[in-house]
């Protein structure tokens, strides 16, 4: 059974071909700058080089058909046609409370998804283009949306709910949804693993740190709370989002500053955050370079301007992170790991290393050897011997998710009596 995975965002197409039988990888890639001029995909097939190709993708639909293109290409290609594409799986950002599991996509729920665009204008609408796109060309298999916000369906209501009146959650579904589902998953299972216990029986906070960030804590394998809202642009600092802010802020910038609602909306989600404060940079690996040494002063009269605020942009997000853990720690009342994943979280050392720095309190050591030491791309333990709690990096495996709830759904095997119960029947992720 082969099954394709689709993450569409506005301007790309993110792709997986699984062979479930062989529990391999066979073809994954990236489309980019679709609907803008000069669009490339690469494509890498299992045991090939990569291939890159430039042809522009003024649609959805024509990226997904570059990519079926590809994977039936003679030289390139890993099937023989796409007839061989047993279903295909769609991450698709926002299920709101309509959605608290992976479901079976057809007319209705594209206009569910549809009328929950409001709650995600910047994911959403990429999505149902992406589904679209690829119903129509592959219109004789199942195609299958699996939601970041699903596996935060568990937490209760005295932590999703805002101090905000009822009616504005009974009538409006104002709350809190979060996001990222799929990785916080997949990596909290995966440290069960990595302890040698089953996921019902640890407790973990999840860090996904990439240019967009949120935490979980997770409670016996499931989501108790977690840091982004309504939206994706609450909870910690991010590469260009802001992250928790004053309320009364956007209304000052509308009052004081004059800016209208959809400029203080493009702000707060594309030019805050990292980006907002270190003037320029979104990447922390050109933060990490700026910077200096984190630990030294930071006395802007002291220091190169720039220099300065790269500096303060990675203390803020570091404060702002352990911040976060702590209160999860409360939430938990015990955490048995921690666990750093996603672009920033896997592959930037210096951040962990200042994050858990302000963690002793609750157990959190890290040996500075392991931690520098981590091969890119591994699991591992950076904890030192005498550490109450466990700190891992994991890489996160979302797709790994999709593939496995497309293949639960086609052999009837995904249970969904119980909107809670579903996260309980996956597979450990790794060896012990």
């Amino acid at each position: 059974m082969k099954i394709l995975t689709l993450n569409c965002g506005s301007s790309s197409v993110k792709y997986i071909l699984y062979d479930w039988e062989a529990q391999e990888t066979l073809a994954k890639g990236l489309v980019e700058r679709v609907t803008i001029p000069g669009s490339r995909i690469t494509h890498e097939a299992a045991g090939r080089e990569p291939y890159v190709l430039e042809k522009d993708c003024p649609d959805h639909e024509a990226a997904i058909n570059l990519v079926l293109e590809l994977l039936v290409d003679p030289d390139h290609g890993v099937v023989k046609s796409p007839a061989e594409i047993a279903a295909v799986g769609h991450r698709t950002v926002h299920g709101g409370e309509k959605f608290a599991h992976s479901i079976i996509i057809d007319d209705d729920v594209v206009e569910t998804l549809r009328d929950l665009i409001q709650l995600a204008p910047l994911h959403n609408p990429a999505n149902i283009a992406g589904i679209n796109a690829a119903r129509a060309l592959l219109p004789d298999v199942p195609h299958v949306a699996v939601f970041d916000t699903a596996f935060h369906q568990t937490i209760p209501d005295y932590a999703y709910l805002y101090a905000l009146p009822y009616e504005w959650y009974s009538d409006f579904g104002i709350r809190r949804y979060g996001f990222h589902g799929t990785s916080h998953l997949y990596v909290s299972r995966r440290a069960a693993v990595m302890l040698g216990k089953k996921p019902s029986e640890v407790n973990v906070i999840t860090c996904h740190i990439g240019n967009g960030a949120s935490l979980a804590a997770v409670e016996g394998g499931r989501s108790v709370d977690t840091s982004m809202g309504l939206t994706p642009l609450e909870g910690i600092v991010m590469g260009t989002r802001s992250g928790d802010i004053d309320p009364a802020i956007p209304i000052f910038c509308q009052q004081t500053l004059g800016m209208d609602v959809e400029l203080v909306y493009k702000v707060l989600n594309r030019d805050s955050g990292v980006k907002g404060l270190s003037g320029k940079y979104v990447d922390r690996r050109d933060i990490e370079r700026c910077m200096g040494d984190y630990k030294t002063s930071t006395e802007p009269d002291a220091m190169p301007g720039n220099e300065y605020r790269c500096k303060i942009s990675f203390l803020v997000e570091a404060y702002h992170l352990a911040k976060y853990i702590g209160a999860y720690a409360a939430a938990l009342t015990r955490v048995d790991a921690l666990v750093f994943t996603a672009g920033v979280g896997e592959n930037m050392p210096v951040l962990r290393e200042a994050v858990c720095a302000r963690l002793g309190f609750m157990g959190v050591e890290i040996d500075s050897a392991k931690n520098r030491g981590l091969a890119r791309g591994t699991a591992g333990d950076i904890s030192t011997e005498e550490a109450s709690v466990r700190t891992f990096v994991i890489p996160t495996d979302e797709e790994r998710v999709f593939v496995e709830d497309v293949v639960a759904i086609l052999n009837g095997t995904y249970d969904t009596a119980d909107k809670f119960e579903y996260t309980f029947q996956r597979k450990d992720y790794g060896e012990t």
